[in-house]
């Protein structure tokens, strides 16, 4: 490899190539992790909604796939919305505009959970006891004692900004790495000092300003899913790039089948941001269930909730087809999408910012 690939970011996790996978929740596979991070670069798996139990699970699959480096990402409370705990009228009456789909899926109608999600604290103790190299993490920082922990651990912290304040914010947190996360991303936008909407700012400019306004080293994503998109991060001053989109696309993450196919259409050409899938603003190829909700024709309940309904719906929707009514996360890179394989996009990435690069 070329001194291109000699970054402050990748001399920090010991890897050879400054290329990150994104951490996807639902989408994430440990197979996929190990393919990025054996290739030299930072594997990551997104933990949001799992249990401890099922993190230290996930930790354990991939050290027998790779003894590389690789970060396991989980969501910061934010909002409240993560101990949010409907009560049966609440619970009731956020369900209601979706049981027609219920009955039409064939699936039993949900009964209101003690919690929606996992608590952070649970999460938080199986990533430090499963002690991966990197902690990543969305919707703002860790209390301070927890990133003292992980420093104490040799667990590199990685937060994720929206704008030049939110990074400056992780910085002054003590968080190692800044992620700056341009709008074109798929999936949430995870900002977490003004509200979303006020907080999409495009690659193009944030990169350069959060790399001028932080010390620490900074991995740019959002719409980069070649390599001339890695090779423009780390000129603007980025030490590492990330993908998600065109690792989601691959064969070997954990999409559904109906998702990857969207992927590949020319559906993905258009992408919206929503609230409909789970009650945060997201990034994905707009469907008729998107587009109901974003025209008020169809309520949307509270984060976690509205995942949470949505979720017991999906299984049953995937095997039937119905894309119409599930989540479709996706940035605004389809068009560059070249590779199923998730080996050759990973050695076409290097290949091909390697050649653009000194």
């Amino acid at each position: 490899m070329g001194t291109w690939t000699d970054t402050a970011f990748t001399r920090m996790l010991g890897i050879e190539l400054p290329i990150v996978l994104g951490p996807m929740g639902g989408a994430s596979s440990t197979g996929l992790v190990a393919i990025v991070s054996r290739a030299g670069g930072l594997g990551s798996y997104g933990a949001y909604g799992l249990s401890g139990e099922r993190i230290l699970d996930v930790a354990r699959d991939i050290r027998e796939r790779t003894d590389r480096p690789f970060a396991l990402n989980i969501w910061i409370p934010h909002d409240g919305g993560d101990d949010y705990r409907p009560d049966e009228e609440e619970f009731a009456r956020h369900l209601a505009p979706l049981t027609g789909w219920f009955e039409e899926l064939g699936v039993p109608l949900p009964v209101r959970p003690e919690r929606l999600m996992p608590s952070h604290e649970e999460q938080v103790e199986a990533v430090l006891e499963a002690r991966p190299a990197a902690l990543s993490f969305v919707f703002g920082a860790p209390a301070p004692g927890i990133l003292d922990r992980a420093r104490s651990l040799g667990i590199t912290t990685m937060g994720t900004a929206s704008t030049v304040a939110e990074a400056v914010f992780l910085e002054q947190s003590g968080v190692d790495v800044i992620v700056a996360s341009g709008l074109e991303a798929g999936g949430h936008r995870v900002s977490f000092l003004r509200p979303a909407e006020e907080s999409l700012i495009g690659n193009l400019a944030l990169i350069p300003q959060v790399a001028d306004a932080v010390g620490a080293p900074v991995v740019a994503a959002g719409g980069i899913a070649d390599g001339r998109g890695v090779a423009a991060a780390l000129t603007l001053g980025a030490d590492a790039a990330q993908l998600g989109t065109a690792f989601l696309a691959t064969d070997e993450s954990a999409a559904s089948a109906p998702h990857r196919a969207k992927l590949w259409s020319t559906e993905a050409e258009t992408t919206a941001l929503t609230r409909a899938f789970s009650g945060r603003l997201a990034r994905g190829i707009p469907n008729s269930l998107s587009r109901a909700a974003d025209a008020g024709e169809l309520p949307i309940a509270p984060f976690p909730l509205q995942g949470w309904l949505l979720g017991k719906l999906k299984a049953a929707a995937v095997e039937q087809g119905r894309t119409d009514l599930i989540s479709l996360w996706a940035g605004q890179s389809a068009r560059l999408l070249r590779h199923h394989d998730a080996t050759d996009l990973i050695r076409a990435l290097a290949d091909d910012a390697g050649k653009r690069l000194p």
